[in-house]
């Protein structure tokens, strides 16, 4: 049976970017000309022509600005999803201070969409080790699944150590990692991104392919709509953020296309929660990486721990 990949969409403008950070602080953020409107909407007609509905995970700001979006999100029959209000990485926030950009974003994506939200994103991959508070609020907010750990090694946001597949966190929240490949005993990201627009495109399709019919697991893409406007303002950041926003843009939206083409692809929810929350009720093994005794990132131990302490 061919597996159905997750594609999501991390809906942010241009400038809101980590990349960008230093020379678009977020409260100059209403100066800058958006342009995350018309690159949403030119994903919501690409999804179309391929029919395939995805997760929009929508920045709070962003919502806020622009409800309409959001809306039309919903009315399109996407999942509609949480990513922060404004953007900050969860590492460089307190508790306090996430629980009350989360709560915030939330309410304002709900309002506009008249729907619960199930799923949430941070902003730069940013929950690991670091924050072992963040899973509980993210519960306690209601949401039933987060998609915020990349398990490789990164600068800012490697986690190289987490399960490479679904898990559950806490009682009634799944962590659902990006895709990447095993190989040589290292992950190689594979999930999409500036990986998507820089990378060989045949390093994107085989490791894809080899997470569904090597480990019979679905795999988890992102991509964000800028990524797919080659014409957007460049600023003045330095050579290593301007590498990483800039480089491949021109040819972003034919890759995109080509995994359209060549992947069944579909909601974070239907395709990966849903079914990886069978499994685990079934304590069914999600792929050779997930293992229940496993401690999750937060450092939390799982239920087999506690009973053999």
């Amino acid at each position: 049976m061919r597996l159905t990949n997750a594609i999501s969409v991390d809906v942010e403008d241009y400038f809101q970017t980590e990349a960008m950070s230093a020379v678009a602080s977020r409260n100059t953020w209403d100066s800058f000309p958006s342009r995350v409107e018309a690159n949403t909407c030119a994903l919501f007609e690409l999804f179309a022509r391929f029919e395939v509905k995805a997760t929009f995970f929508f920045l709070g700001w962003v919502t806020e600005r622009f409800p309409q979006l959001a809306r039309k999100a919903h009315e399109l029959g996407h999942e509609v999803g949480c990513h922060s209000y404004w953007h900050y990485p969860v590492f460089r926030m307190t508790a306090k201070e996430f629980w009350e950009d989360t709560y915030r974003a939330r309410n304002v994506i709900e309002d506009a969409t008249g729907a619960p939200v199930s799923g949430y994103r941070a902003p730069n991959f940013s929950i690991n080790r670091s924050v072992p508070w963040a899973y509980p609020i993210l519960e306690e907010l209601g949401f039933q699944y987060d998609s915020s750990v990349y398990p490789i090694r990164h600068e800012l946001y490697g986690n190289h150590r987490a399960p490479r597949h679904p898990y559950m966190v806490s009682t009634c929240l799944m962590e659902l990692p990006l895709a990447t490949w095993r190989v040589f005993q290292q992950n190689l990201p594979v999930g999409g991104g500036a990986y998507l627009r820089i990378f060989p495109y045949a390093l994107m399709k085989n490791g894809i392919r080899a997470i569904n019919n090597s480990e019979q697991a679905p795999a988890v893409l992102y991509l964000h709509p800028w990524e797919i406007d080659d014409s957007q303002p460049h600023l003045p950041a330095s050579w290593k953020s301007r590498l990483r926003q800039y480089t491949g843009l021109a040819g972003m939206q034919s890759r995109l296309e080509r995994l359209l083409q060549e992947f069944a692809l579909g909601r974070i929810y239907d395709s990966v929660y849903l079914p990886a929350l069978a499994r685990i009720r079934d304590e069914v093994p999600l792929g050779p990486q997930f293992e229940p005794g496993n401690s999750v990132p937060g450092g939390r131990p799982s239920p087999q721990q506690v009973t053999a302490r």
